[in-house]
């Protein structure tokens, strides 16, 4: 494309082009010449230059205008309307239409549809975004169109908003210029499009691609007008074209989408999506996969965290990066501290969404319906509405909390409450109908994934970890994780592994349906259970496959969060009674008088009565090692009796595919049961390693209930013979070559029994995270005691 003053072809730009064509033209044209050789594909276009945008202002003499109206503080709208009015220079107007029609020869179309996009001189600064100030406008045809758009783009240079913040950032008005970049447009109102981080967005875990993805055009995405599917790619896997290191996949409500009109003044509308589109996947995984590789190239190239937004040509079903740009919030996080918040006694639960941020706060709500409404907003409220855009910054800057009805975690709402620090719980779907004004409520974004709004006031605390201060030890400290949801918030621990990963947790609150109900739903009696069934398995062509994946998921997003350090999942630990509260699940479960002692653990998983269930979860473990590609992942078998049954359940395993040793599989077994102690040189020819569960082994040495009010005061797991029976085992695996560890409270509630442990030579303990840095600590201070080392050797 010929390049002249004005008009620029995004080829012969480079990223150091932003004083030119502002910094979504220059990075398009670093895209483009840079990794197009690399397989990253970007739609052709041209920009205007800043040059061109000052022959406008020079030409129609609207700098004095632009003075006056300001100095008048008549603000944007007098000074847009004498852009709108004002005229083009004959030179620069054939600049433009020159390089449209060289742009529709080059792609052999007459009137090509356009997105025509605005980039300040001055966007995306490290310590200033532009982004989304300025207007975009789609599916702009002609010459005459095109002008006008760009004329547009120019007006909304000086909305109010873009004045305010430069205003408050000390920018000079007349310094920011402004280019137009003007861009074949891809099919996505027939495909798909959505938003991309090279980054966890939340946390700022930096090997995973979080991908945001909704039928149509992505301005609904951008702008938060949608609730998309939502991805997350594990990226030091997907060098490896045999995995599908896919962690996450859920499917967003997607209720509407925005697709062409023939009205040439309103080029583009919202329609409602199909009841099949709101029940599908935007994207295929094979999609997904390409897309994460791309933000990988694209993040090394500019060598920083990424946000870029992508899009699906319907027609041809090609993928196109369409914008990209450094992510300018977790980028800037403070790595050596971390700030974590416990929520204690709460409220009833009024509303669940997406969690953004990490913070717990407690506000009175005030709901909006409008940003025009800003009058009637109360300063350190907590603001509920529908959706946020640009508009609404004046009053979220004022906010305690916010709060959005629709949404994911690239809308709007998401990303400005990133940049103010505020928490925020987006995506609700009714948060407006169910919360209202001067309600006070706590929203709590310290719980993972899902952030949720309480009634009332909560009990919580804060408290600030310096990761700095955190001392190194030879004893391992790892983390007890059951909750995949907040599994990446952990990821800055300097931690060992996690020693105890709980997959009935997952179960109950991801999967929710007995597995049995799955296996043998033809012959479930309950109705309403087959209801509840059919609506959380919708789209899946076997019930089975729901629970797998779901469980696989979530099960690899605890193995990434900490990979390559060890992941110890223990296989389902319910008890019955536990069991039959699952959907479906009480017609499988046999009533016991004491299922503490009953059908728990390994006896399950080789009878009659839960096989097929079992096998749906070496399936999963399957499927996370095998297919997702996180080796790290441990499995552990609880509540073990005998050596017998470790052989029977072993057996099992490897009829599902799980052969201990095989592909460097390793199977611990849960140590709380007297007989592991006492045979635990045989329990080691069978398992790799050993984990004490301290409470149900204080429990079953000691005799005592340990839910029991009145043995409460026997209940002691610093107990002389429950020491003993700790150092025993300890003492035993270590002479056949097994690895020992703890996971319980007991080290994080009493720095003497940390101590005993290190003197038993135990090689780990796990604790749960907010107990992390004072174990840490306790083990630290044992390992330095003079008699430590003298204790270790006699064990």
């Amino acid at each position: 494309m010929a390049d002249s003053t004005y008009v620029i072809g995004f080829e012969a730009l480079r990223r150091h082009d932003v004083p030119r064509v502002g910094g979504k033209n220059a990075s398009l044209g670093e895209m483009v010449g840079e990794l197009g050789a690399k397989g990253v594909k970007v739609p052709p276009g041209f920009a205007t230059s800043a040059d061109a945008y000052r022959r406008f202002v020079a030409a129609n003499g609207l700098e004095r205008r632009i003075a006056e109206a300001l100095a008048e503080l008549e603000a944007g709208q007098a000074v847009r309307r004498a852009f709108l009015r004002g005229d083009w220079p004959e030179e620069l107007a054939e600049a433009i239409r020159a390089a449209y029609r060289e742009l529709c020869h080059r792609i052999g179309r007459d009137d090509a549809d356009v997105a025509v996009r605005s980039s300040a001189t001055a966007e995306d600064l490290p310590d200033a975004s532009f982004a989304g100030q300025q207007e975009t406008y789609l599916n702009i045809r002609g010459e005459r169109a095109l002008l006008e758009a760009c004329r547009r783009c120019y007006a909304s240079l000086f909305t109010d908003r873009a004045i305010s913040y430069r205003q408050a950032k000390g920018f000079d008005h007349m310094k920011v210029a402004l280019s137009v970049g003007v861009q074949v447009m891809v099919r996505s109102d027939l495909g798909g499009a959505g938003v991309m981080f090279s980054i966890d967005t939340e946390t700022g875990f930096d090997r995973v691609v979080l991908i945001n993805a909704a039928w149509g055009l992505g301005e609904n995405v951008v702008q938060g007008a949608v609730d998309p599917d939502e991805y997350e790619v594990f990226k030091p896997l997907l060098s490896d074209g045999s995995l599908t290191p896919i962690i996450e996949k859920k499917r967003g409500g997607k209720a509407q989408k925005m697709v062409y009109t023939n009205d040439a003044g309103h080029p583009t509308k919202n329609v409602p999506t199909s009841k099949a589109e709101r029940a599908a996947f935007v994207l295929e995984d094979a999609e997904i996969l390409t897309l994460s590789r791309w933000a990988c190239t694209i993040e090394a190239h500019y060598g920083c965290a990424m946000d870029m937004e992508w899009a699906k040509d319907g027609d041809s079903g090609a993928l196109f990066i369409v914008q990209a740009r450094p992510e300018t919030v977790q980028s800037r996080r403070e790595a050596s501290a971390l700030r974590t918040y416990r929520i204690g006694r709460k409220g009833k639960r009024l509303a669940t969404g997406l969690s953004i941020g990490d913070a717990v706060v407690a506000g009175r709500v005030c709901v909006l319906e409008s940003a025009r409404d800003i009058d009637r907003f109360v300063d350190g409220s907590v603001l509920v509405t529908a959706t946020t855009d640009p508009d609404w910054v004046p009053i979220m800057k004022r906010a305690a909390a916010i709060v959005t009805d629709h949404g994911g975690r690239t809308s709007h709402a998401a990303i400005v409450s990133r940049e103010l620090g505020l928490p925020a719980v987006v995506g609700t779907g009714d948060a407006t109908r169910v919360l209202h004004d001067e309600q006070e409520v706590t929203v709590s974004c310290a719980e993972g994934d899902e952030g949720f709004v309480y009634e009332g006031t909560a009990e919580f605390e804060a408290e600030a970890l310096d990761l700095q201060a955190i001392p190194a030890t030879r004893t391992k400290v790892m983390l007890n994780l059951a909750n995949p949801a907040a599994a990446f918030r952990w990821w800055r621990l300097p931690s060992d592994g996690v020693g105890l990963a709980r997959m009935e947790f997952v179960i109950n609150n991801q999967i929710k349906v007995h597995p049995m109900a799955l296996v043998r739903y033809d012959e479930l009696s309950d109705p309403q259970a087959r209801e509840e069934i059919d609506a959380l398995t919708a789209g899946y062509a076997d019930r089975t496959d729901y629970f797998v994946e779901r469980l696989a998921r979530a099960l690899a997003r605890i193995a990434a969060a900490q990979h390559p350090a060890p992941v110890i999942v223990r296989m389902s630990d319910f008890k019955t009674n536990e069991y039959a509260n699952l959907v479906g699940g009480a017609q499988f479960e046999p009533k016991e008088e004491n299922p503490m002692l009953g059908f728990r653990g390994a006896s399950r998983y080789y009878s009659p009565r839960y096989r097929e269930g079992f096998a749906l979860e070496c399936r999963a473990i399957r499927r996370v090692r095998q297919e997702i590609g996180l080796k790290n992942l441990i499995v552990m078998i609880p509540f073990c009796r005998s050596t017998k049954e470790a052989d029977r359940v072993l057996e099992v395993m490897a009829e599902n595919g799980l052969r201990r040793g095989e592909d460097g599989l390793q199977v611990y077994v849960m140590c709380e049961i007297p007989s592991n102690v006492i045979l635990a040189g045989s329990f080691a020819e069978r398992f790799d390693g050993f984990s004490i569960g301290s409470n149900d082994l204080t429990q079953l040495t000691l005799g005592v209930d340990r839910d029991s009010e009145a043995l409460a005061e026997l209940f002691d797991e610093q107990d002389p013979a429950v020491k003993w029976m700790i150092r025993s085992v300890i003492a035993e695996a270590h002479k056949a070559g097994a690895k020992v560890g703890l996971c319980g409270q007991a080290p994080s509630d009493h720095p003497e029994f940390a101590e005993f442990l290190v003197q038993c030579g135990i090689d780990s303990m796990s604790v749960s995270p907010d107990s992390f840095v004072a174990v840490k600590r306790h083990v630290a201070e044992a390992e330095t005691e003079p008699r430590t080392a003298a204790r270790a050797g006699q064990a």
